[in-house]
């Protein structure tokens, strides 16, 4: 029965047992609750990619574009008249973790070591292909209108621009006129504004060089008559040695040949600037000749019949140049101003026989005999005087070759003498002028020069001699 009594305060205890767990439990799950929230509180980081590298992640973009600031800032100093930039492509993803796991600093470094620092520039681009870069546009177009400027003038570009502004239709070309038509790059050119280094970036003035100058390229040269090893290289601006260089087995020694060919540079430029020109000019039309033969005539005798006088076209021409050298000239108009006339002249074809007949003709058109042969002033006078002819005509006496035409300086003046081939030779002397030349075949009767009064002479008079087979005879004797 005792037993019985102590049984609740047993309760007691287990109660208050209960009561502390119950607690504890309440704390233990207050600070569970307080660590979960903890835990599900987000962060927001960036992974950066560099041209399409992964480089790291960063808690904040702006430590990048900072850093990125900074290098551009460094190099401005070197470069101030460039607007520099970053060459490379940055990519952010951004990304919200419960841990961040970013670190700055070697993405930072990282960065920095792929960073490529470019100037916004505006390149000249032929066939997709950069050729040169310029700051700006503004220097682009004054680049290829310096390029025009080397082939045209300013005057003609102006001209050349406001045609193409107002389409308007030319007026027809005058006398004496010239004018350009076209201005144009040959290549297909396009301007397109890119980064690039700062040092590829150029003056307009030295963009110009450049294209002009453009790259070198090997041209075979086929060697002349005449040319030396130092004149073929002065003409492609090499030195010898440069020249032996490009030529294996070549020396200073060696004996060039007509026809061989030897390699060698020249400079091809880059780009190439088309001139269209349009010229009135007035040429000259050579007459024709032709030549009329007559048997009537004594062959190796002319004479003219029509003189020839020029004409005169005026030609409209359209010029291409390429580089300041023609490569193309077509006639687009043409006017006849003045036909030509054409020069006719009679050939003689009458053979003439070069031995003499035996008879003589009258050397003069009439005439009488003012001396004759024998002992005048206390000399022996060789031949006959004839004066006061119905003209001045002197002729052949007989078929014969001219054996002497000219001066004679023993007082007979300008002076004839006729081989007549059968053994006479007959001597004219004292003439104003001589219409033959040694050699030639006279005919009987034909002109041979002018009476006159050179050499001793006391008038005009003909001075005429016959001698037979080397003797001296009296003229009147075959009369």
């Amino acid at each position: 029965m005792n037993k019985g009594v102590n049984q609740p305060p047993r309760k007691s205890a287990t109660l208050r047992l209960l009561l502390k767990c119950m607690v504890f439990l309440c704390a233990f799950m207050m600070i569970s609750s307080s660590v979960a929230a903890a835990d599900t509180k987000l962060e927001t980081v960036f992974h950066v990619y560099m041209d399409d590298q992964y480089v790291g992640t960063v808690s904040n973009k702006s430590v990048i574009e900072n850093a990125v600031e900074k290098l551009i800032n460094e190099q401005q100093d070197n470069y101030k008249d460039f607007n520099l930039q970053l060459g490379n492509k940055l990519t952010y993803i951004s990304e919200q973790v419960f841990r961040s796991n970013a670190d700055n600093n070697a993405v930072v470094q990282k960065v920095e070591e792929l960073a490529t620092v470019k100037a916004a520039a505006t390149a000249v681009v032929v066939d997709g292909k950069a050729i040169a870069y310029v700051k700006d546009s503004k220097d682009a177009e004054q680049v290829i209108n310096e390029l025009k400027l080397q082939y045209v003038s300013k005057e003609d570009l102006t001209f050349v621009n406001m045609l193409e502004a107002s389409k308007e239709k030319l007026p027809e070309i005058k006398k004496d006129e010239a004018r350009v038509l076209n201005v144009a790059i040959e290549e297909p050119l396009l301007v397109k504004e890119e980064k690039t280094d700062p040092e590829n970036v150029l003056s307009y003035e030295d963009a110009v060089k450049l294209l002009q100058k453009g790259t070198l390229e090997e041209k075979k040269h086929v060697v002349e008559k005449g040319e030396a090893l130092e004149i073929i290289a002065e003409k492609y601006d090499l030195t010898l040695k440069q020249l032996k260089e490009l030529n294996e087995g070549l020396t200073e020694d060696s004996v060039l040949q007509i026809g061989q060919e030897l390699n060698t540079v020249v400079t091809k430029p880059l780009l190439h600037v088309v001139v269209e020109r349009e010229k009135y000019q007035e040429e000259t039309i050579p007459f024709e000749r032709e030549v009329v033969e007559d048997n009537s005539m004594p062959k190796g005798e002319t004479k003219i019949k029509q003189e020839g006088k020029n004409g005169k076209t005026a030609f409209v021409y359209k010029i291409k140049e390429i580089n300041g050298r023609q490569t193309n000239k077509e006639v687009i108009k043409e006017t006849v101003m003045e036909n030509p006339v054409k020069e006719i002249t009679i050939k003689g074809t009458k053979e003439i026989p070069s031995r003499g007949s035996g008879s003589f003709a009258w050397p003069t058109n009439g005439g009488y005999v003012s001396s004759g042969v024998g002992q005048r002033w206390g000399a022996h006078h060789k031949g006959i005087d004839i004066a006061r002819p119905s003209n001045y005509t002197i002729k052949a006496a007989d078929n014969g070759v001219v054996v002497e035409a000219g001066w004679n300086n023993g007082g007979y003046g300008n002076k004839i003498v006729i081989d007549h081939q059968n053994g006479y030779r007959t001597v004219y002397a004292h003439l104003s002028s001589i219409g033959v030349s040694v050699g030639q075949r006279v005919e009987k009767g034909s002109a041979i020069g002018v009476m006159g009064s050179t050499g001793n002479s006391t008038g005009t008079h003909l001075h005429f001699e016959v001698y037979q087979n080397g003797q001296l005879r009296n003229p009147l004797s075959f009369f």
